[in-house]
C-alpha cells in the first residue's frame, strides 16, 4: 500500500490530473490484490453508482445555484451593503470583505470561487481607499476560505458520502464553526487596525437613508438563505431537495430582480456543467482508490500503529491535522478530503470520535492548509487574478489570518459542543 501512495504522490507531482492518477493506482492496486476482472467490475459499479447516486445530486444542484446567483450580480449587492453598515469603521472595508465572503460562500460553497470573485470586487475599493497590498490580499485570500464551510458546502457533501454521514448534520455542524470563522477574521482585522492603523483606514460614512437602501438589495440574499438552510433546520427537506429548492429560487429571485438573461442563465449552466463532470471524475478516481485501502486494510494497521504508540483520541486529531496542513502544500482540497478520509475516519471511528465532529475538524484544517505557506493554493487564485502583486504581500497579509484559524481549529478540537450543538 505505502508503493501505492508513493505513485500516486508521484504522479501528482508530474501533474497528472487528480481523477487520472487515483483512478489508475486504485485499478492497478485493485488489480493486485483480487485479479483484473474484479478491478474493472468494481471501476464500473463505482462509476455507474456514482453517477445515479441520488445524495450526489447535491453537487451540481448546490453548484448550479451558486453559478446563478454570482451571475445575478447578487454578490455586489452583498459586498455594498455591508459597506454601507460597517465601511465607515476602522478596517470597514476589509471587515465587510469577511463578511461579503461569508455571504457568497453560502451560495458558493467553493473556496476558489469566492477568492476569486471577491479579489475582482474588493481588492480595487480596499486599495482606493488607502488599504496596504497585504491587508487586502490577506482579508480575501483568507475570507474565501470561509466557502468550504459554510454550508451549503462542497466539501462536506463529500465527507458525508464516503463516510455515510448525514448531510443534512453536516450541515447546520458548520454553521456555528463557519460564524466563527467570521468573528475571528472581523476581530483579527480589528487588532491589525490598531497596530498598523495606516493600513487599515476608515472608508466614507453613509446616511441612514443609503444604508436603508442598500441593505433593501439583499432581501433575495436572505430569503434564499432562509429556504435553504431553514428548510433543511427545519426538517421540510433533504439536503437534495433543498438544493434543488435553492436552484428554482435562485432563477425567480433573479427574475423578480429584473437580471433574468437567458444568455447568463446558459453561462451558468456550461460552467455547472464543466465543474459537476470534472467532480464527478475526481469522486470515482478517489473512490477506487478507496476501495483498494480498504482492500488492503491499511486502516486498521494504521490503527495498530497508532494504538501502538499510546496517544489517545486528541494526539491522534494532532497527527491528522499535521497531515492535511502538509498536504495543503500540494493538493486542493476536495482531492486531499477524497485522498484522506477513507484512511482516517475508520481511525477515529473506531476511537469513538463523532464522525460530524471530525468532518467539521478535517474541513476546518483543509481551511488552513489554502492559504499556509509555501503553497496556499488560494493565495496562487489570487496571484492569477491579480498578476501584478508578489506572493511575498499575500503571504504576509495572510500570516495573522493563519493564527486565527489554528486558534479557532484548537477551540473545535476542545470543545466539540462547538460544532455539534445545533445538531443534537
Amino acid at each position: 500500500m505505502l508503493i501505492s501512495f508513493a505513485v500516486l504522490f508521484l504522479l501528482l507531482f508530474l501533474r497528472v490530473p487528480i481523477a487520472v492518477a487515483t483512478g489508475t493506482v486504485g485499478v492497478l492496486g485493485l488489480a493486485w490484490y483480487q485479479g483484473w476482472s474484479a478491478a474493472f467490475a468494481q471501476l464500473g459499479t463505482i462509476a455507474t453508482e456514482t453517477v445515479l447516486s441520488y445524495e450526489f445530486a447535491v453537487i451540481p444542484l448546490f453548484i448550479l445555484m451558486g453559478n446563478i446567483v454570482a451571475k445575478s450580480g447578487l454578490a455586489d449587492e452583498l459586498y455594498a451593503a455591508t459597506y454601507a453598515l460597517i465601511g465607515h469603521l476602522r478596517g470597514g472595508l476589509a471587515i465587510t470583505t469577511v463578511g461579503a465572503c461569508g455571504g457568497f460562500s453560502t451560495f458558493c460553497g467553493s473556496s476558489f470561487a469566492t477568492a476569486a470573485t471577491m479579489s475582482r470586487i474588493a481588492y480595487p475599493s480596499m486599495i482606493r481607499y488607502g488599504y496596504s497590498q497585504s491587508v487586502a490580499t490577506g482579508t480575501i485570500a483568507a475570507g474565501g476560505t470561509l466557502g468550504i464551510l459554510i454550508p451549503p458546502s462542497i466539501a462536506l457533501v463529500f465527507y458525508g458520502i464516503i463516510t455515510e454521514t448525514d448531510i443534512g448534520q453536516l450541515f447546520i455542524a458548520g454553521i456555528i464553526p463557519g460564524l466563527l470563522g467570521i468573528l475571528m477574521y472581523c476581530l483579527t482585522i480589528i487588532l491589525i487596525s490598531y497596530v498598523r492603523p495606516g493600513s487599515c483606514p476608515s472608508g466614507e460614512k453613509m446616511g441612514f437613508a443609503e444604508r436603508f437602501s442598500a441593505l433593501r438589495q439583499i432581501w433575495a440574499f436572505t430569503l434564499l438563505v432562509a429556504m435553504v438552510l431553514g428548510g433543511i433546520y427545519l426538517g421540510f427537506f433533504s439536503p437534495t431537495e433543498s438544493a434543488a429548492v435553492g436552484v428554482v429560487g435562485s432563477i425567480v429571485l433573479t427574475f423578480l430582480r429584473g437580471r433574468f438573461d437567458l444568455e447568463r442563465i446558459h453561462e451558468a449552466l456550461q460552467d455547472s456543467a464543466a465543474t459537476t463532470v470534472s467532480l464527478i471524475a475526481i469522486l470515482i478516481g478517489s473512490l477506487i482508490f478507496a476501495n483498494l485501502v480498504n482492500v488492503s486494510n491499511f486502516p486498521f494497521l494504521i490503527v495498530e500503529w497508532i494504538e501502538g504508540l499510546g496517544f489517545n483520541l486528541l494526539g491522534v486529531l494532532c497527527v491528522i491535522i499535521l497531515i492535511y496542513l502538509l498536504l495543503g502544500a500540494v493538493l486542493e482540497s476536495i482531492s486531499m478530503l477524497l485522498l484522506t478520509v477513507p484512511v482516517f475516519y475508520p481511525v477515529v471511528s473506531s476511537m469513538g470520535m463523532d464522525l460530524v465532529w471530525f468532518g467539521i475538524v478535517v474541513v476546518v484544517a483543509t481551511e488552513i492548509s489554502l492559504i499556509t505557506p509555501p503553497v496556499g493554493l488560494n493565495v496562487f487564485v489570487l496571484k492569477s487574478v491579480l498578476p501584478d502583486l508578489d506572493l511575498k504581500v499575500i503571504f504576509k497579509g495572510v500570516f495573522p489570518f493563519v493564527l486565527a484559524d489554528m486558534l479557532r481549529l484548537a477551540v473545535i478540537v476542545l470543545f466539540p459542543s462547538v460544532s455539534l450543538l445545533l445538531v443534537h
